[in-house]
């Protein structure tokens, strides 16, 4: 099993994290290797739920923190180990997200005092089918662990605050007409073509653009894919086009289809999968604290993350960590040294008060 010094310098603590392949599904050496670093500091109690790892302290203070991230990433693309070249650590998951597990267990091994109570969690499979998310499984089996009054997940951010996130859902639009030969199509209907008016539809679709505690979402709704077609030589009776909102915080997932179906009425729409959204929660007093303490403007998150979760246990949530989220899954993805630090250095600050 590797050993992680987490009394070493945060970028040092971040190659060493990247150099642990941790695939999704593959996180248990990892995972043992974050317990056995966390077992051995007495400020901490550290408990292991699979390959979830949750470490707390308990100094009765009148608020709890939790502090989130993912061991896992996606498949490797010949950027295994890692490389410091200048400012940057390159590396699988470098971004998305060792560099702020790197900055969680830094703070967790070095603020032994804070100011409010704080647990971290550290997860597996975040990267694949959510049934399988270590946070997801935590919530349904050991909600407690989970009970806080305020979340931060370390996704990469680029060391900025993205408060709360983007709700989503697919749902597709059905199309149906009569089978014919194409030869001769005056005796069929073309489902395909029926396409059209929707098409339009979201052509001239208006997003919202929404205020939620004081951040504005912006929405979405467009087509992402299109099935029809039987062969080359007949009308289609059938077609298909699958559309995905993205909505904000102030709309449940019911609301949300309730929405994709007011807009395509009159015709069949079948959802197929949704997530919700998650609103920041900042006029909550630790969320603010937050914010206040990190001395940087909050923006909205646009796209879902696991800050959803939380809000589904009542709990305001933001995202807050080293790296571009653009750079997340690239060959050459990689976390900004300076943003290392940064990330550190100001939660270090908001934890001691």
């Amino acid at each position: 099993m590797p050993s992680l010094d987490l009394h070493t310098d945060v970028v040092s603590l971040t190659r060493a994290l990247v150099d642990v392949e941790s695939v999704s599904g593959n996180e248990r050496t990892l995972a043992d290797a974050v317990e056995a670093a966390l077992s051995g500091l007495p400020h901490l109690e550290t408990r292991r739920y699979g390959n979830t790892v949750v470490a707390r302290t308990s100094l009765s203070r009148p608020d709890r923190v939790v502090v989130a991230g993912h061991l896992d990433t996606v498949p490797e693309a010949a950027n295994l180990p890692s490389r410091l070249v200048e400012d940057r650590v390159y590396g699988l998951g470098a971004c998305d997200m060792k560099g702020g597990v790197a900055v969680a267990l830094r703070l967790a091994a070095t603020v032994t005092e804070p100011v409010r109570d704080v647990t971290y969690v550290f997860y597996d499979c975040e990267e694949i089918e959510a049934e399988k998310n270590g946070l997801g499984r935590l919530a349904r089996t050991h909600p407690e662990e989970l009970a806080a009054d305020f979340a931060v997940l370390m996704e990469p951010s680029s060391a900025q605050v993205e408060g709360g996130c983007q709700g989503t859902l697919r749902a597709e639009i059905v199309l149906t007409g009569k089978r014919s030969h194409s030869a001769r199509a005056w005796m069929g209907a073309n489902a395909i073509h029926a396409a059209a008016p929707v098409l339009t539809r979201l052509a001239e679709y208006k997003p919202r653009h929404v205020p939620v505690d004081g951040l504005v979402y912006r929405e979405g709704l467009n087509a992402v894919g299109i099935t029809g077609g039987v062969a080359g030589n007949v009308i289609p009776d059938d077609c298909r086009v699958t559309v995905n909102y993205r909505f904000a915080p102030d709309r449940t997932e019911a609301e949300a289809f309730a929405h994709v179906q007011e807009t395509f009425a009159g015709y069949v729409v079948e959802l197929r999968d949704s997530a919700p959204a998650a609103a920041p929660g900042l006029d909550r007093p630790s969320a603010a604290a937050f914010v206040e303490a990190l001395g940087v403007e909050p923006h909205p998150k646009f796209g879902w993350t696991d800050v959803a979760r939380f809000a589904e246990l009542g709990v305001p949530a933001v995202n807050y960590g080293p790296g571009e989220s653009a750079l997340a899954h690239t060959r050459d993805e990689y976390v900004r040294v300076s943003e290392l630090h940064s990330c550190e250095d100001r939660m270090g600050a908001w934890l001691r008060g």
